[in-house]
């Protein structure tokens, strides 16, 4: 029986759809457990219809949009150029009102919460069609809504199946093996991974047993290579408990405890760490490691003894966006610029992320990607560009970028916007974005389903800002605008 693809599998979630009824919102992730079952439970009390196939159709006919949402993943194209089929294709009929967008966004803006400069867009993704910017080309500090870029660059470079390899291998000497690093975020030294599925050492170390034992090995020297990556492993922040050293050999993002997201006092050498924890794994499992692992080469070409492998890229594109997780999106970007032939470096990064991104087709005149994570106040995006990859993300031609949307925190449900614009506000449910913190930076980049059932796209960049959480709030407020647009 033929695998379905994981961009299959993306390419059939209704992305609003999540907001509207109980049969989507189980389609999107990922979620905590008990999650999506929570999201459906109050998405069926809301009194909004829509989310089931209403047509009759043919098992070899596309299935009807619901009445409430129609068209919310149609092309993007010239504004008004729908296909027909209702208010959400792009027809005129229903179309959001652009000067009532701007009369109820406009004070919004103007809130000293938000700084001294601000870039605001908002789109129709079925159309293209702005539907109100101020700013919308200045390049600013983006924070954290730059993993918008860094995962559809990844997923422009590599694609949503794609995998990343840990490996074993034979050493240069007898009696020696290597294990080589391949960048996966996820590798964990738990047996029970807390982040869910992803690399195993555990597994990696029964296989590898199994295969020495098989050969009648019983005591290794371990070397260990992480050279995958090049250039400095410390951002250039410094050390910091928001990210770990980055380097290609790392496990459980060099965390020390259960934690699996959010600041935490990081490993000062994950590599090492990472192939200690390996040690120990092989000798419980009756192979005796000889000294300490040490820093090696694995040979060009040499086959492997064992691997163990990473979700696809759509789930690692998911979990990075869900949590802003800042390790995965360093690990992401230097595989976007390893398929690109750049270097695996922050200098890498920056020349294949912006490449890759102009290769979509968008505008990243003034763009700057010094990292994958935003950590980086160097980092320049404009509003525009965010709103013009959301749109791409959306668009059913481009299917390999639905986890950019997919993997957005849902409003009042998950990541890091459980708690906004949560309860009683008109954009709870409705809303996927991606925040951005920095100290003076505060940032929202996302989707909103409007009440015609349209999908907008929308992003706000705020400079100087006093305080977070009065800019947080100013920052909701406008999305809630969004959302009831009409």
């Amino acid at each position: 029986m033929p695998l379905v693809k994981t961009w299959q599998l993306i390419a059939v979630s209704a992305v609003a759809g999540l907001a509207l009824s109980a049969a989507t919102v189980a389609a999107a992730g990922p979620w905590d457990s008990g999650q999506r079952k929570a999201e459906r439970d109050k998405a069926a009390s809301w009194g909004r219809t829509g989310g089931a196939d209403h047509g009759a159709g043919t098992a070899a006919a596309l299935p009807q949009a619901a009445p409430s949402a129609p068209g919310v993943l149609a092309g993007v194209g010239p504004a008004g150029a729908g296909s027909g089929t209702g208010s959400g294709s792009g027809d005129q009929a229903g179309a959001v009102d652009s000067g009532a967008l701007a009369a109820a966004l406009r004070p919004l803006l103007a809130d000293p919460a938000l700084g001294t400069a601000r870039g605001a867009s908002v789109i129709d993704t079925a159309t293209g069609k702005v539907l109100f910017e101020t700013g919308a080309r200045d390049a600013m500090t983006p924070a954290s809504t730059v993993k918008i870029a860094t995962a559809a660059a990844s997923l422009a470079a590599l694609g949503p199946d794609h995998r990343i390899r840990t490996t074993v291998t034979p050493g240069a000497g007898p009696g020696q093996i290597i294990l080589v690093g391949g960048g996966d975020p996820s590798l964990t030294a738990k047996k029970k991974a807390p982040a869910g599925s992803g690399g195993s050492l555990v597994a990696l170390a029964a296989d590898t047993a199994q295969a020495l034992k098989a050969a009648g090995t019983d005591s290794v020297a371990l070397g260990y290579d992480d050279s995958l990556y090049t250039g400095p492993v410390l951002h250039p922040i410094g050390e910091n408990p928001n990210l770990a050293p980055v380097t290609a050999l790392t496990a459980d993002e060099g965390r020390p405890d259960e934690s699996f997201s959010g600041p935490v006092k990081r490993s000062q050498d994950p590599s090492r760490d990472t192939a200690r924890a390996f040690a120990a794994l092989l000798k419980e499992r009756g192979v005796k490691v000889t000294g300490e692992p040490a820093r090696a080469k694995a040979a060009t070409g040499a086959v492997p003894l064992a691997a163990t492998l990473s979700p696809p890229l759509a789930g690692l594109v998911e979990r990075m966006l869900t949590h802003s997780d800042n390790d995965i999106a360093e690990a992401l970007a230097r595989q976007t610029a390893l398929a690109s032939g750049a270097p695996a470096s922050f200098d890498g990064v920056a020349q294949a992320t912006g490449a890759k991104l102009a290769a979509l087709g968008v505008d990243t005149a003034g763009s700057r990607f010094a990292d994958g994570s935003g950590l980086n106040r160097a980092d320049r995006v404009s509003a525009g560009l965010l709103t013009a990859l959301l749109a791409k993300a959306a668009d059913p031609q481009r299917p390999d970028l639905r986890p950019v949307l997919t993997g957005l925190p849902v409003a009042g449900f998950t990541g890091t916007l459980r708690t906004r614009n949560s309860g009683d506000s008109p954009a709870a449910g409705l809303l996927r974005a991606k925040t951005g913190t920095l100290s003076g930076v505060n940032s929202l980049a996302g989707t909103v389903v409007d009440p015609t059932g349209r999908l907008l796209a929308f992003a706000f960049l705020t400079a100087n800002t006093p305080e977070p959480g009065p800019a947080e709030k100013g920052l909701d407020k406008l999305a809630a605008a969004v959302a009831n647009a009409s």
